[in-house]
């Protein structure tokens, strides 16, 4: 699919964007272009790599010149540019709309400019009944690329999207805290232990992408099944793997946080097409005729519920401790902490 092809991922230096850029790099792709803010971080992944497929361009998301300046000769997008930070966007949600809706708006505008034959936007399940200023933002985001991709002809530029749970070990997520705190001899940190996530790992995350790049069509959300475990069971997985006494402290819920998260609202989970491992949200191709909206409704919306962390496939602490062994991140914690 990729070969010979020309590939620019947005928010390149990011968890996601490095494990997709490591996913191509080595294939027969003629180029990989990793547009980003982070100067500090491009210049580590240009020294560690040392790979003449990888161009480098220093921009934001929200100017569409410094956009547009990355997208010519195109072929694919990967956008997964974003603020993502649960707290820091309650406290600065118009960063957030900035970044996530505006942001978003600039890269596909670029990508139609250009002709970019296929663009897919990365999305979060705190999209899904949103209720704090990251998941609005995502999830306007997600009305936006849905709205977009009405407006070009998808033979020209196809976009569509994913939406994706928490991935373990990602940068600022709870895994490597709970790691931290072990390693500094502090009480593991627990908001609420009977808070649920959706576990997935970087990898599984990349071939929800590759997937939908694959099968999408214009306007499609594609989600990934995935199982869930509680925060409490969590923090205990992780203790067991580190052979660990820390206490557990819990410090409650904070600012904006969901006691479960939603992949599939009730209304996406009526019309989604069951793939097997996948969900496929088709986009509403419904104009402004306003008796679609108002006047017929629907009488299966109450037999269906939506697809949440708390009704999913649960794991026990020895599941969560099979899962997190796959992990590069903890395989390597666990041998420093070994060799200690």
């Amino acid at each position: 699919m990729f070969k010979d092809k020309t590939l620019l991922i947005t928010g390149g230096t990011g968890s996601f964007g490095n494990a997709v850029m490591k996913r191509f790099l080595y294939t027969d792709i003629k180029e990989i272009r990793i547009f980003s803010r982070d100067e500090k971080k491009q210049d580590d992944m240009r020294k560690f790599y040392k790979d003449d497929k990888l161009k480098f361009y220093i921009g934001d998301v929200r100017d569409i010149a410094s956009v547009k300046n990355a997208m010519h000769d195109v072929d694919y997008v990967f956008h997964a540019a974003a603020l993502k930070q649960v707290p820091s966007c309650e406290f600065f949600p118009l960063e957030a709309v900035k970044t996530n809706v505006f942001g978003t708006d600039n890269v596909l505008t670029a990508a139609i400019d250009y002709e970019v034959k296929k663009v897919i936007c990365l999305s979060t399940d705190k999209a899904a009944y949103p209720i704090n200023a990251m998941g609005i933002s995502k999830a306007m985001m997600e009305k936006v690329f849905v709205a977009k991709s009405k407006t070009v002809n998808p033979d020209k530029t196809l976009i569509c999207g994913t939406r994706y749970g928490n991935v373990m070990a990602s940068r600022g997520s709870v895994i490597p805290l709970f790691v931290e705190q072990i390693k500094n001899g502090q009480p593991l940190t627990v908001t609420d232990p009977n808070m649920t996530r959706f576990l997935m790992s970087l990898e599984e995350a990349v071939e929800l992408v590759v997937f939908a790049f694959k099968y999408a069509q214009a306007g499609d959300i594609m989600v990934q099944k995935a199982p869930a475990s509680t925060i409490g069971d969590l923090a205990q997985a992780v203790k067991e793997l580190f052979y660990a006494d820390n206490e557990v402290k819990i410090i409650g819920t904070r600012h904006g946080e969901k006691l479960y998260e939603t992949l599939l609202t009730k209304e996406e989970h009526l019309v989604a097409q069951d793939l097997g491992d996948f969900y496929k949200v088709p986009a509403d191709k419904r104009d402004l005729n306003y008796d679609k909206y108002f006047i017929e409704g629907n009488e299966q919306l109450h037999q269906v519920e939506d697809y949440n962390s708390h009704n999913t496939k649960r794991l026990n602490v020895e599941e969560i401790k099979e899962k997190l062994l796959k992990l590069d991140y903890i395989k390597q914690e666990l041998k420093n902490w070994e060799d200690k």
